[in-house]
């Protein structure tokens, strides 16, 4: 018996590293296609997983399995964090050699854009509620726990959709992942198109804006050369770092935690800032850091976009496709104005500190092969703490209050 559901698990395991491959040679090649300078890019894996999850999640539920247990969604969300920490870990070590003292001289205006992002999608949350309930055959509590899903999934953020499910009780927390699952796609797709689009609009010179966004950071730290590294490719460096953020994201205190997504960008800012310890170098090579980074956010949008996928159609309504449309251009309009305008912020600076505080993983990783440049993560590292932070906290209240 043990050695049959040995062979049986090596066969899924099988499964999902085809299912895996398979979504993302065909997300790639969606992502290349181009219209008018607009592309998908990595997020075009997205839409490959999604579409896969909408018609082919039976398939991987049917192969992933122990006995007779389906361990597909389980699957998914491994998949779904081994990508989240390889992607932040890589994009807390790029941006740590500058993060600090950008923060330092800016941090007015990063507390100020993630709280005014925040809020401003809150509102529109609340809002919602109380307009879209009146058109809606669901109670005020489950439509309340549907709508806190579409503001998670417009937001694409994982600790506000945790916190919204452990709010709304267990009554109503599938409420919260079908909200999660519709808004998540114009979440990811809207802020990806928002950051390539912008540039064009405004018909920006990109090497000038570079040149701005560059002139108070250095792309990275240069070694010593008599420094000591454990491995030519740094990756001893990056496991550390990688355990340590892990540990930091699980604890907890009432109900708040960082999560493996903070704990890890907090770990890696640090160890990019310091480089080394003593004469140990503690930083891995940028191409490494490159590397894992891509590969990270590819199977990040993997696991996310199947398991949203599977319950898509199910529970799909064009009103709620709306809903979190809505919940994700007002805040991002609003962001942006507030950064280019109110708080005079160039051009990267002001994108990359939208896509902190509309905590969209995605979006950086555009943002990056748009702007040439990767000081852009210093903006995004610098705003995400306040608006993870900040969407945690309001996503309970809301909750609690209405």
């Amino acid at each position: 018996m043990t050695g049959a559901l040995g062979l049986l698990s090596i066969k899924s395991i099988t499964y999902l590293t085809f299912t895996v491959f398979l979504i993302a040679a065909a997300g790639y090649l969606l992502g290349r296609i181009t219209i008018k300078g607009i592309n998908l890019g990595t997020a075009g894996v997205f839409i490959a997983a999604l579409l896969y999850g909408c018609f082919f999640y039976s398939s991987l539920e049917a192969n992933l399995v122990v006995g007779d247990v389906t361990f597909a969604k389980e699957a998914l969300k491994i998949v779904e964090n081994v990508g989240l920490v390889l992607f932040v870990s890589s994009v807390g070590f790029i941006a740590g050699p500058s993060f600090f003292r950008n923060l330092k001289k800016n941090y007015k205006s990063y507390v100020s854009l993630g709280l005014i992002i925040i809020l401003a999608a809150v509102l529109v949350t609340v809002a919602v509620i109380f307009i879209g309930e009146r058109f809606s055959s669901e109670d005020h509590e489950s439509f309340k726990a549907l709508v806190a899903g579409l503001l998670s999934g417009a937001l694409t953020s994982t600790p506000a959709f945790s916190a919204a499910k452990e709010s709304v009780g267990a009554a109503h927390e599938d409420l919260v992942a079908v909200g999660n699952g519709i808004a998540y796609l114009f979440g990811v797709i809207g802020v990806v198109l928002f950051v390539q689009l912008v540039p064009k609009i405004m018909k920006a010179d990109m090497v000038v804006e570079r040149q701005k966004i560059m002139a108070d950071q250095s792309d990275e730290k240069k070694d010593d050369p008599d420094l000591i590294k454990l491995d030519d490719f740094g990756l001893c460096a990056f496991s550390v770092a990688a355990i340590l953020g892990i540990l930091v994201g699980c604890i907890g205190y009432k109900g708040f935690s960082l999560t493996v997504t903070g704990g890890c960008l907090l770990v890696t800012l640090v160890f990019g800032h310091f480089g080394k310890i003593g004469k140990v170098s503690i930083i891995p090579s940028i191409t490494s850091l490159k590397v894992f980074r891509e590969l990270g956010l590819m199977l990040f949008l993997i696991g996310a976009g199947v398991a949203g996928g599977a319950s898509f159609i199910r529970y799909f309504r064009p009103i709620y496709v709306i809903y979190g449309a809505i919940i994700t251009i007002l805040p991002m309009i609003i962001g942006f104005i507030f950064s280019k305008y109110v708080m005079k912020m160039p051009l990267l600076n002001s994108l990359g500190s939208l896509t902190g505080g509309m905590t969209s993983t995605p979006a950086l990783g555009t943002l990056i092969s748009t702007a040439g440049t990767e000081a852009v993560a210093s903006a995004y590292a610098a705003t995400y703490p306040i608006a993870l932070l900040s969407i945690v906290i309001a996503t309970k209240l809301m909750i609690q209050l209405l």
